[in-house]
């Protein structure tokens, strides 16, 4: 694209581009996030939140394309032992969720695992578990008051630090920012 274009700045990895009055998305499903943060713009959070839950999507999938929700990974046959991986961890967020462990609930070496799920999923093991946990400390941030730390320990992750590490490097934006963006409007503040 930069190409066809060389003055223009191309930003290859990005949803949607707002310059001023224009616009722009990558595509089809970007549009539906482009929609939903421009509702939020001209009519708060709580309203683009209750569209995207009408539309079964996330209210906005802030940074890069390339980042995916496990719920919208590849599809996987409901009885192979992937899609089994995929609703142990689903299921068991808090626990450890090693390869090995995961290899162990499919039954197969970690080598093997670990290639038939990348394969099959479309991800490695840790970047599915590391998006399952950044997805429910999401639905945690946007409807509970609960302190960061609490929502890393819910969700499996170490500690606060690193709920602020996964957000920044996922999302491009802090765990607070989201809570901040994405709460329902009259939430009680939420705790420090």
């Amino acid at each position: 694209m930069s190409a066809l274009s060389p003055s223009a700045r191309v930003e290859p990895d990005r949803l949607f581009i707002q310059d001023g009055a224009l616009v722009t998305s990558a595509g089809g499903t970007a549009g539906i996030d482009l929609s939903l943060y421009l509702l939020a713009q001209d009519h708060g959070g709580g309203v683009a939140l209750n569209v995207a839950k009408r539309l079964v999507v996330f209210t906005q999938r802030s940074g890069g394309q390339s980042q995916f929700s496990p719920y919208l990974t590849p599809y996987v046959e409901a009885t192979s032992a992937v899609a089994q991986v995929q609703e142990y961890v689903l299921g068991h967020l808090a626990e450890d969720l090693s390869v090995a462990v995961l290899a162990g609930i499919a039954g197969m070496s970690t080598r093997t695992f670990s290639r038939t799920f990348a394969r099959d999923a479309g991800a490695t093991p840790a970047e599915f578990v590391e998006s399952a946990r950044l997805d429910a400390a999401r639905v945690m941030l946007e409807n509970s008051a609960a302190p960061l730390k609490t929502v890393a320990y819910q969700c499996g992750l170490r500690d606060a630090h690193q709920l602020r590490d996964v957000f920044k490097r996922r999302l491009g934006v802090s765990a607070q920012q989201y809570r901040q963006h994405f709460s329902p409007p009259g939430a009680p503040p939420a705790a420090k």
